[in-house]
C-alpha cells in the first residue's frame, strides 16, 4: 500500500519511531510534504532530534495520516543531493503560507527526511 496522494493537504503526520534505548513506542506530530510517494519530514534539531537519532538505529517506522497507519522505513536524505533541495522546497512551501514569520532559516537548516511504504 503506498502513501494516498490525497493526504498531501492534510497539516500534520504523526511518526512513530522505536525508542533506541528503551525499545518503546516514540509517537511525535510533524509537518509533512509529499511528493511521488515519499514522505518528507524536516529536523529542526537535525541529528540531535531523539526521533532522528531513533529512526538512525531502526528506521522501520510507522506514519499515522488521516486515521490510516502506514509502516514504513525511514531515511536520512542525502546532503546536497537534489532529493535533499526538493525536500526543503516542498516544506517550505507548503507551510509559508499559513505561517506568520518566514521559514527560511528552518528550511535552509533543517535536516530532511525521508520516508517511504514499507514494501509487503
Amino acid at each position: 500500500m503506498a502513501f494516498d496522494p490525497s493526504i498531501a493537504t492534510e497539516p500534520y503526520c504523526y511518526l512513530t519511531t522505536r525508542g533506541r534505548v528503551s525499545g518503546e513506542p516514540r509517537e511525535i506530530e510533524i509537518w509533512f510534504a509529499l511528493e511521488q510517494g515519499v514522505l518528507f519530514l524536516m529536523a529542526g534539531g537535525r541529528e540531535r532530534s531523539h526521533w532522528v537519532r531513533n529512526l538512525q538505529r531502526e528506521p522501520a517506522v510507522s506514519v499515522r495520516i488521516r486515521g490510516v497507519t502506514y509502516a514504513a522505513r525511514a531515511r536520512v536524505v542525502a546532503p546536497g543531493t537534489p532529493e535533499d533541495a526538493r525536500a526543503r522546497v516542498l516544506l517550505h512551501d507548503k507551510y509559508q503560507p499559513t505561517y506568520d514569520k518566514s521559514l527560511r532559516t528552518w528550511a535552509d537548516t533543517s535536516l530532511p527526511v525521508a520516508i517511504e511504504v514499507a514494501e509487503g
